[in-house]
């Protein structure tokens, strides 16, 4: 009995210490494999070992703040059919705030790079996109034209912050003037600042020429004035018909002057308008013409006109003794991307990828009207300065000459124009949202000029 007990006594005293020594002389001998806790071990050391050689200071100790910090990594995903050939691709997460270089950063030159991020909003967010620029809803299936965002060679230009934006205009009224691709431009704004509060629709005239636009939390006020040419001009008509021929009065300011003195902040722009016939008038009668064909009267081409036009809105902003207007910004020349005929010949605008920087040419009449605004937003500053007022450029030419693929294109949904194409108006979202990132950047700098 006793010897079955002290049998038993060792038995189950070394049963632990016998079952770990078989265990491991049989895993042993399996040639090739060792423990997984083995390996695990063997792959932490090494990793503890490569960190305290190769780190500068591995047991310094991390500040508070910096604990403290939010700091999230984008995920990235390459968007599909992105270029392979040239330079890298360099993905560069959205930019959060603005940094000191970009008050002297020349904004008009650069290039678009792929932006994964995408746009801020889509077109089932928004409810205020017109169904003219709801592409998606027309029928457009590519989204790759949304992937991309302007980068500056010599600065990196901040993603509109919509939150930023309204903070900065508070208690202010902003004023776009001039044609549909105003609108266009506002209709993009307004998507944009309704991803943090939605706006109240305050007024709609009867043409739909004015509307007003109105967010209470920040007393903030958008508002569209419909101008053809920014001056008076009205249609010639033959025979109670319009004849597509227009007067252009060069003294006499569009009916957006009447609100003028309500504005803060003005965003102007126009162009399309003056590629058709104009007569040109001064307050003794005809001076000249715009591809009127008209005997003894001379035609002085688009762009003369184009610039007189301006001239004249932008001394009468710099004249105008009843407003209060800060600053005035210029948008330029947004171009159209017709391709295989003109609007009216079949001519389309059905690219899915921006142009290469070598692919556009400035030596177009684009690039010449938009030289020439440049040209009078220096003037008007001169005169600007001694009564407290500054002009800018939302300089976008170049950088849209390169997005053949943002327009509608058939994608519009027009009933009156079955089979034209829309190569001049943006899609939204699109391309068109950018000049929203020009307008927020130019508008701080300017406005710091007249705090």
């Amino acid at each position: 009995m006793k010897k079955e007990q002290t049998m038993k006594y060792s038995s189950s005293s070394s049963a632990s210490s016998s079952y770990y020594y078989y265990f491991f002389k049989e895993r042993c001998l399996n040639k090739g494999r060792l423990p997984p806790f083995f390996m695990s071990f063997l792959l932490l050391t090494v990793i503890f070992i490569l960190f305290i050689l190769y780190s500068t200071t591995p047991l310094t100790p991390i500040p508070n703040q910096a604990l403290s910090r939010n700091l999230r990594l984008p995920v990235i995903k390459p968007p599909p059919n992105l270029p392979r050939k040239g330079k890298p691709i360099i993905f560069h997460p959205p930019l959060q705030g603005y940094d000191d270089g970009i008050s002297k950063c020349d904004l008009s030159k650069g290039h678009w790079i792929p932006d994964l991020h995408g746009s801020l909003y889509t077109n089932s967010s928004c409810t205020t996109i017109p169904d003219s620029k709801n592409c998606f809803h027309h029928g457009r299936s590519d989204r790759d034209f949304l992937n991309w965002r302007w980068k500056p060679d010599q600065c990196n230009l901040p993603r509109f912050d919509p939150k930023a934006f309204l903070d900065f205009v508070k208690g202010k009224t902003l004023g776009f003037v001039g044609d549909s691709v105003a609108r266009n431009h506002m209709e993009s704004l307004l998507c944009l600042l309704s991803k943090v509060e939605t706006p109240e629709d305050e007024y709609k005239d009867s043409e739909d020429r004015k509307r007003i636009w109105y967010f209470p939390k920040h007393d903030f006020t958008l508002m569209i004035l419909w101008s053809r040419y920014l001056v008076s001009a009205e249609e010639r008509m033959v025979n109670g018909s319009g004849s597509g021929n227009f007067n252009l009065h060069l003294h006499k300011i569009d009916e957006w002057s009447k609100d003028l003195p309500l504005l803060d902040y003005v965003i102007i722009s126009a162009a399309h308008w003056f590629f058709r016939p104009i007569f040109i008038h001064n307050s003794t009668g005809i001076v000249g013409c715009v591809y009127c064909n008209t005997p003894n009267v001379k035609d002085y081409g688009v762009g003369f006109t184009l610039k007189l036009a301006f001239r004249s809105a932008l001394n009468h902003i710099n004249n105008c003794k009843t407003c209060k207007v800060r600053v005035t910004l210029v948008r330029t020349f947004s171009p159209a991307h017709f391709e295989e005929g003109a609007w009216n010949t079949g001519g389309r605008c059905n690219r899915t990828s921006p142009s290469g920087e070598s692919e556009i040419n400035l030596g177009t009449t684009e690039w010449e009207l938009r030289s020439m605004q440049m040209e009078e937003i220096e003037k008007a500053n001169i005169k600007g300065a001694k009564v407290g007022r500054r002009f800018g450029a939302l300089d976008i030419t170049r950088a849209m000459l390169m997005r053949p693929d943002g327009h509608p294109n058939e994608f519009w949904g027009n009933k009156w124009m079955k089979g034209y194409n829309d190569c001049v108006h943006w899609c939204l979202p699109g391309p068109v949202d950018v000049w929203n990132d020009f307008m927020m950047a130019v508008l701080r700098r300017e406005a710091s000029f007249v705090s």
